[in-house]
């Protein structure tokens, strides 16, 4: 983080719009430090709704890889086995 962004809890008070406006245009986190100490990350709504989404991808290839590794899965020759006898089951060619 730039040191530009990181701010004391002081000015967060006194500059709360302009913070809002700077960070909402810029897309860049703010890092609020209290006695010196980093306590909070002030970011826009898209940021956080963005690196949410990106969290929840990883845990699904998180996942999907220990189902891999615990073979909690099926090859995906019986898979396409199963889809083609569905099919003629259903008359689909």
């Amino acid at each position: 983080m730039k040191p530009s962004q990181v701010k004391p809890i002081s000015y967060l008070k006194s500059h709360a719009a302009e913070i809002v406006r700077d960070i909402t245009e810029s897309g860049e986190p703010m890092l609020i430090t209290q006695n010196g100490e980093a306590k909070v990350v002030v970011q826009d709504a898209q940021s956080y709704e963005d690196m949410q989404q990106t969290v929840a991808l990883l845990k699904i290839l998180a996942m999907g890889q220990n189902d891999i590794e615990t073979g909690n899965f099926t090859p995906t020759d019986e898979v396409f086995a199963e889809l083609e006898r569905m099919d003629r089951e259903e008359g689909i060619e």
